[in-house]
């Protein structure tokens, strides 16, 4: 399946008429079990896309949220093939909802480029996203993931000009990630307004659909990156869910409640028509 079902999830949102919503979830926090239980509960509650973090001890490109849950993830000894065994145990019951996995290159050169794109393809994984690895050193990568079917998804942001557009174009596949503010995940909000130009820049250079992240939490925010994009990426909302869940002793919670907030995302999206 790989693109192909990734294809499909777009299509599907194109022909009702709406943006996909793209929902982030770290992979084994805080423990193997209650992850799966929430990334079940997340694409059972209208996401069209699950987007699985693996942890990494130096996550540069997240926030205070995505840390913790990185942190909370790493104390329970989670590892990238933990990651991929949750990729395919969700695998073995949902054939449909695309699987992205997010994380940083580190972990992957470890484990060895070919070995885990291999890996990756057999547990059931769509693409990857590397936000440490830019387009000009990614084909260790790149290649191993085009010769098992999977996407290699790479970021745009608001300062990527005409040639940095060119740059990210070549090698790209399934779809562009375009990052709302200039900095980390859940810091502050876009202006839609100020950004819409830059997506469909990103859009028309790429051939892509294109997806707006960081700093989405809300469906309102959420409605007005849908008028824009694509789709629609969450991830620090979530997380912080889990988060309450945890210091509340209560881990088990966090599903049901993640639930109500995809609902409410995926119904926001859906009451944005795009043309």
């Amino acid at each position: 399946m790989t693109l192909a079902r990734l294809e499909a999830a777009f299509v599907r949102a194109r022909t009702e008429k709406r943006a996909v919503l793209v929902s982030y979830i770290m992979g084994g926090d805080p423990d193997l079990e209650t992850s799966f239980a929430n990334i079940e509960a997340l694409a059972a509650s209208g996401s069209d896309i699950i987007e699985l973090g693996a942890p990494f001890t130096d996550p540069m490109a997240d926030g205070v949220a995505i840390q913790k849950a990185g942190l909370r993830s790493l104390a329970a000894k989670t590892t990238l093939r933990d990651v991929l065994a949750l990729a395919n145990r969700f695998r073995q019951t949902n054939t449909t909802t695309p699987l992205i996995l997010m994380g940083y290159a580190n972990p992957i050169h470890a484990m060895g480029f070919d070995t885990f794109a291999a890996a990756a393809a057999e547990a059931g994984l769509d693409g990857v996203i590397t936000v440490d690895l830019p387009p000009e050193e990614d084909s260790v990568l790149r290649e191993p993931l085009a010769a098992h079917g999977l996407a290699l998804i790479r970021l745009a942001t608001p300062t990527s000009g005409p040639e940095r557009l060119a740059t990210l174009a070549d090698g790209s596949s399934g779809f562009v990630y375009f990052v709302a503010v200039t900095g980390v995940t859940g810091a502050g909000s876009a202006d839609p307004a100020a950004i819409a130009p830059k997506i469909a820049a990103a859009k028309a250079a790429t051939g892509l659909p294109v997806c707006v992240g960081f700093g989405v939490k809300t469906g309102a925010q959420a409605a007005q990156m849908a008028e824009i994009a694509d789709g629609v990426v969450v991830g620090s909302a979530y997380v912080e869910i889990v988060r309450h869940a945890v210091e509340a002793g209560d881990p088990a919670r966090a599903s049901g409640e993640l639930s109500k907030l995809a609902r409410a995302l995926a119904d926001a999206i859906a009451k944005t028509p795009k043309v």
